[in-house]
C-alpha cells in the first residue's frame, strides 16, 4: 500500500472512503468490526454515517486505557509491556481481538499518537493501522502531520483504505 496522502482539509474524503468500504463489503456479505485506541469511535462514525451500513458493521471498541485491550480485546499484556501500545504487534491483535469478540469477518484497529507527548519515540502523527480477515492480515505504518483532529481524521482514513486494499487484492485473488 503506497503511503497516504497528506492532509488536505478542503478536500474531505472520508465520506467517500466509508461508502466504499460499505459497498464493498456488503456487497461480498462481509461484516466488519473496529478497535480504535487513538481515534475514539472515527471510523465506526464514518461508517455508520453511510446509509445501509448495518449490512456490514457490527460494531466496535474504543480501548482508549490499556484494560480495555487486554480485557475486552485479549491483547497479551506482556507484549503490551515489550512492544508498546503503540506499535505493529499492538494494532494487530486488537484486531484480532475485535474480530474474534464481535465474530466478524473483517476487523480494523488503529494504535497512535494524535498530539505531542514529548516523547521522541512516539512523535505526533505516528499510528500504525492493522487489518485481519479470513486468511489476510497486514500492518501499516503512518505518520502525519497535522493537528490532533487531522491525524486522527488521517488515520481513520487510514483504516479506511487499509480495507479497500483488502477488498481488491482478495477480488484480483478470486477473479
Amino acid at each position: 500500500m503506497t503511503a497516504p496522502p497528506p492532509f488536505d482539509p478542503t478536500f474531505d474524503v472520508a465520506a467517500d472512503l466509508a461508502a466504499s468500504v460499505v459497498q464493498g463489503l456488503s456487497g461480498r456479505g462481509l461484516t466488519l468490526a473496529t478497535a480504535e485506541a487513538s481515534v475514539g469511535g472515527m471510523i465506526g462514525h464514518l461508517v455508520t454515517n453511510v446509509p445501509g451500513a448495518s449490512r456490514c458493521f457490527i460494531g466496535g471498541i474504543a480501548p482508549y486505557a490499556r484494560a480495555p485491550k487486554t480485557d475486552l480485546l485479549r491483547v497479551d499484556d506482556g507484549m503490551l509491556n515489550t512492544e508498546g501500545s503503540v506499535s505493529a504487534a499492538a494494532a494487530l491483535a486488537m484486531a484480532r481481538g475485535a474480530r474474534d469478540l464481535m465474530h466478524a469477518d473483517v476487523a480494523v484497529a488503529e494504535t497512535g499518537v494524535a498530539s505531542d507527548t514529548g516523547n521522541p519515540l512516539r512523535p505526533a502523527g505516528m499510528y500504525f493501522v492493522a487489518i485481519v480477515a479470513p486468511d489476510f492480515e497486514r500492518t501499516m505504518r503512518c505518520q502525519f502531520a497535522g493537528t490532533r483532529e487531522e491525524n486522527k481524521r488521517q488515520a481513520s482514513e487510514a483504516a479506511l483504505r487499509l480495507i479497500l486494499d483488502y477488498l481488491d487484492e482478495t477480488t484480483a485473488q478470486t477473479a
